[in-house]
């Protein structure tokens, strides 16, 4: 398995998310970071776009399913991530951190991190 890994880092979205009422007539920000181990090798040797994972592809996906989904977890929502993630072709494992920030008062954020293989989210 690749150590190899595309990183995608503070993707800030506003989504609905959290089991208060007050939490699900809005939208808040929502701080992803994403993980995705892949083997970069023949991108490296042919610096062709097509020999990697597009991360543009990912963050517009993720981007897409967080304003719409309106869970109620941070944990589902990262596991949404994940199998969005999964499903590219060549990204064999990810590590995924969903945060909310501000919602615990006197911290900065909090949120969940979770690393998935493919065989995981089947």
């Amino acid at each position: 398995m690749s150590d190899d890994r595309i990183e995608i880092r503070n993707l800030l979205i506003r989504g609905v998310i959290g089991v208060h009422d007050w939490e699900r007539r809005i939208r808040q920000d929502i701080l992803v970071n994403i993980s995705l181990f892949t083997d970069l090798s023949a991108a490296g040797k042919s610096d062709n776009i097509d020999d990697t994972v597009s991360y543009r592809t990912v963050a517009k996906e993720v981007i897409a399913h967080v304003e719409s989904s309106e869970r109620l977890t941070v944990e589902a929502l990262a596991t949404d991530i994940a199998r969005i993630c999964l499903d590219q072709s060549g990204v064999t494992r990810c590590r995924v951190r969903v945060e909310k920030p501000g919602a615990v008062r006197f911290a900065e954020t909090v949120g969940v991190e979770i690393e998935r293989n493919a065989g995981d989210l089947a």
